[in-house]
């Protein structure tokens, strides 16, 4: 009789394993090939009239805003420097023929920035909220290593954290009213992958993963499509991948790649990487730490020693004593 139940139970515990690996592919494939590269992409035109992209003059930001703009949208560029706003505005309304305003806001200041922004988008609809505005370490490093160590913390949390609920509680109102938005937040690999020597910005973007993930469980039931993309290597400005250092290769494209893939991905994964090797990277990434976490961490560990160790010996970056 035990001998029965037991391999019932067996055969029972195959089965379900079975089934979630199944699963597992299929969403895995159709949230990362199948929806994005061989079905029609969404029409984002729906959502609204405006877009509101923040950190809008450089990188996957700026990259975000002509992509939007191309695609019909007026854009609301926020960022600190008013004439890189303008240069960038000026552009985006010569090439595509829309609206643009510009805020000049800096995300390190008080949360007085946040009534500036809704006084000065009132009446707007805007239906596309990207997320973009972020800072990083200036190189990895030990936590204790970190040069201004206490000044970084505050402006990581003020930049990379709090702007992210401010601008969704400032947007989200007008999207639940007229039960339609896209929010798209923009995380990192590292929020999800082993982070060590990146760990104020590892925890920061687990912060936006977290709470993009919960936001759209909330309210994808009135019509808000809630995005997270936990992006691999970008030839930016911030991570000083430009295209000249090889940021048009297969896994570090420049924004104007990672952008358009992207935006394909809208309405089949509300968290992705947005580009399918990014994808592979973290799948791969993710399988090594399941079956060799101490081994992934230290290799993890290692790389970033060597880039490190790359940023110190040309200059641009001295740890703390």
């Amino acid at each position: 009789m035990l001998s029965c139940c037991f391999e019932y139970f067996k055969t029972f515990s195959v089965f379900v394993v079975v089934i979630q690996v199944v699963f597992g592919v299929f969403r895995w494939l159709y949230g990362n090939v199948i929806g994005p590269t061989f079905l029609e992409p969404i029409n984002l035109r729906h959502y609204g009239d405006w877009a509101l992209v923040t950190g809008a003059t450089d990188g996957i930001g700026k990259q975000y805003a002509r992509s939007l703009a191309k695609r019909g949208f007026n854009i609301v560029l926020v960022s600190r420097t008013l004439s890189k706003l303008e240069s960038v505005a000026k552009e985006i309304s010569e090439n595509f023929n829309v609206q643009t305003q510009v805020i000049a806001v800096d995300f390190l200041s008080g949360p007085e920035i946040y009534d500036q922004i809704k006084q000065q988008i009132a009446g707007k609809e805007i239906g596309v909220l990207i997320n973009n505005v972020g800072m990083f370490h200036t190189a990895p490093d030990y936590f204790l290593n970190i040069p201004d160590r206490e000044k970084l913390i505050q402006d990581i949390i003020k930049c990379n954290i709090t702007s992210v609920p401010m601008m969704c509680s400032i947007i989200l109102p007008q999207m639940v009213q007229r039960k339609s938005g896209l929010i798209i937040n923009i995380s990192s690999l590292a929020s999800v992958a082993p982070g060590a020597c990146l760990t104020l910005y590892a925890a920061s973007k687990a912060y936006v993963t977290k709470f993009s993930n919960d936001l759209g469980a909330e309210y994808g039931d009135q019509g808000i499509n809630v995005q997270v993309l936990v992006t691999g290597g970008v030839a930016t400005k911030m991570n000083r991948l430009s295209d000249s250092m090889g940021g048009d290769s297969f896994t570090t494209p420049p924004p104007s790649v990672y952008v358009e893939s992207a935006l394909r991905y809208v309405g089949y994964a509300r968290q992705t990487t947005g580009y399918l090797p990014h994808s592979l990277l973290l799948i791969s990434s993710q399988l090594m730490n399941f079956i060799a976490p101490s081994f992934t961490e230290r290799m993890g560990k290692k790389l970033m020693h060597v880039v490190r160790d790359k940023e110190i010996k040309s200059g641009y970056y001295t740890p703390a004593k």
